[in-house]
């Protein structure tokens, strides 16, 4: 069940991705529906799979390798689904989407075997620190994917070449908006998250480096770019690049520390 939960998921996130991509082959209106419905199950089906995967184990979708990047993949799919339905676009897709499903393969390859948790008030503490980190992350990635194809549009649009991408691509007006609120919402979620974490540590006397620095980076880098557009009144181009960049400069520094830690079975 959980195998063939992830295995629809998977599907789902990759027909997601060819949806979004059918305006490129052909001049049609943008299937916002169609695509909402594929992502829609996919995301329904990866939520079911970790309801029993939880029920099985006794143990949160978050500790452990497998679980945790299986719930990243289940939180960058439900964020995307929640971005897709209020623009009413289904570019964001393109990239997105991508990032759900090769969370979710990497999940299933290496194994959904939980890791140490913890109990009671504890637990509770733990649960909403990661809880929280990964929804911040995952708007993160929302507000990188918009910056990116803003970039993209913009480009485009300069060198009044007015096909594919201009007919895919929701106005830059709508990407700037999607990128402003996914790094405030970014930025809310990982300092309460890094809050948590820091009195976490001090409280039960653990500190795991890697994680520290790499949260701590990844704050850093949110809390620069909301703080840029909302205090420095920062441009759109300006808070496009600074968040495309930013974001994959985070994917590089956890996969560096993954390459280079010996394998603890945690996600960090």
């Amino acid at each position: 069940m959980i195998a063939f939960a992830h295995f629809v998921a998977i599907s789902c996130y990759i027909g997601s991705i060819a949806v979004a991509a059918t305006p490129f082959a052909r001049p049609v209106r943008a299937p916002v529906r169609l695509l909402c419905l594929v992502l829609g199950f996919g995301v329904a089906a990866h939520v079911a799979g970790l309801i029993v995967y939880s029920v099985r184990s006794a143990s949160t979708p978050m500790t452990g390798l497998g679980p945790a990047l299986s719930f990243a993949g289940a939180l960058i799919a439900v964020t995307l689904l929640v971005v897709e339905l209020m623009a009413s676009d289904v570019s964001l897709s393109l990239v997105a989407a991508p990032l759900a499903a090769i969370s979710t393969i990497a999940a299933i390859s290496l194994g959904l075997r939980p890791g140490a948790g913890a109990e009671g008030l504890r637990g509770v503490w733990l649960f909403s620190h990661i809880a929280l980190s990964f929804v911040g992350m995952s708007t993160f990635a929302a507000a990188g994917a918009a910056g990116a194809m803003y970039l993209v549009e913009r480009r485009e649009l300069k060198s009044r070449r007015f096909g594919a991408v201009f007919r895919a691509f929701p106005p830059l007006a709508t990407l700037d908006r999607v990128n402003h609120f996914a790094a405030i919402a970014s930025w809310l979620t990982l300092t309460i998250g890094i809050v948590l974490a820091s009195t976490y540590s001090v409280a039960y006397h653990q500190l795991n480096v890697a994680q520290l620095v790499w949260g701590t980076g990844a704050w850093a880098a949110v809390t620069w770019i909301a703080l840029g557009r909302v205090l420095s009144g920062w441009q759109a181009r300006r808070a496009a690049v600074y968040s495309s960049v930013a974001f994959a400069a985070v994917v590089v520094l956890y996969v560096a520390f993954r390459v280079s830690l010996p394998g603890t079975g945690q996600f960090l």
